[in-house]
């Protein structure tokens, strides 16, 4: 019996009550994964946000089962990597089962993060996959030369100002970005096989980029089966309560407060990330 449970029992009308009910925490990852922390709301995914939530979702002493609600078209890899870390690490000390629920999107980062789970439900318009490594940028040679403005850039190392994008583009500097690109690929395919192992039924056609709807990640085994989280729960663990467990609300959000000019350019960049997937 846990100190809680004591402490309970010694309460009038407390212990009449009957024993607490089991925990199932649910953990919402919602927005493009990115190290920019949000002033404005919770819709940034990185480890500094989601520390707090998932600290409080592996905590309870009835824990069950603690399942991801994920609606993510990806983002950056490194973050995608430390959230899917830390989530490995807490269930393997808790010793409890993950469940990811896919809702739009779980695409590239967003997968990669559903990947950190034992088992995968999409629903049947879930959008699942795009197992692959993107950037994007613009060049504004052009634009410099249209309004009469030079360009004056000082470095120390010949590498140091690559894919400038005020300089022209350089061939090598393409080369090297595909290099990379081809690192971060190769550790992100090397993830899905080692959390997915011999579910996955496709073949390379798994990490060409592409995306699946829920049905079709079934039969290539990205995905476990279609199902939402509100019947597979109530299915596995009928007894259970659902406890969400939230990130902290940012300071500006808090306070009602809002910058226009970061709003908008927050708004701006997490459109060109969905939009890639029609949303």
């Amino acid at each position: 019996m846990s100190v809680t449970d004591k402490l309970t029992s010694r309460i009038p009308g407390l212990a009449e009550r009957g024993e607490r009910k089991d925990v199932v925490s649910v953990v919402k990852l919602h927005g493009v994964i990115t190290p920019q922390a949000s002033p404005l709301s919770r819709g940034a995914i990185n480890l500094s946000a989601l520390e707090t939530a998932l600290t409080r979702a592996f905590g309870h002493d009835r824990l069950k089962a603690v399942a991801l609600l994920i609606n993510s078209p990806g983002g950056a890899p490194t973050q995608s990597g430390l959230v899917a870390e830390r989530i490995r690490q807490l269930a393997d000390k808790k010793g409890v089962p993950v469940l990811a629920f896919t809702e739009d999107v779980a695409a590239s980062g967003g997968y990669w993060l559903a990947c950190a789970a034992d088992e995968i439900f999409a629903h049947r318009t879930s959008l699942v996959g795009s197992i692959g490594v993107i950037s994007g940028g613009f060049g504004f040679t052009g634009l410099l030369e249209r309004f009469g403005v030079e360009r004056r850039l000082h470095t120390a190392g010949e590498n140091k100002s690559r894919l400038d994008p005020f300089s022209p583009e350089k061939p090598e500097d393409v080369e090297w970005l595909k290099k990379l690109h081809t690192q971060l690929h190769e550790l992100f395919v090397s993830w899905v096989k080692e959390r997915r192992g011999d579910r996955l039924k496709g073949g390379d056609e798994l990490f060409n980029g592409d995306v699946w709807l829920g049905a079709k990640a079934v039969e290539l085994g990205l995905v476990d089966g279609v199902g939402n989280l509100r019947e597979v729960l109530a299915e596995r663990y009928p007894d259970a309560e659902i406890a969400i467990a939230e990130p902290k609300k940012p300071l500006l959000a808090k306070l009602g407060i809002g910058a226009p000019a970061a709003a908008v350019l927050e708004a701006v960049s997490a459109k060109a990330a969905w939009s890639r997937f029609g949303l």
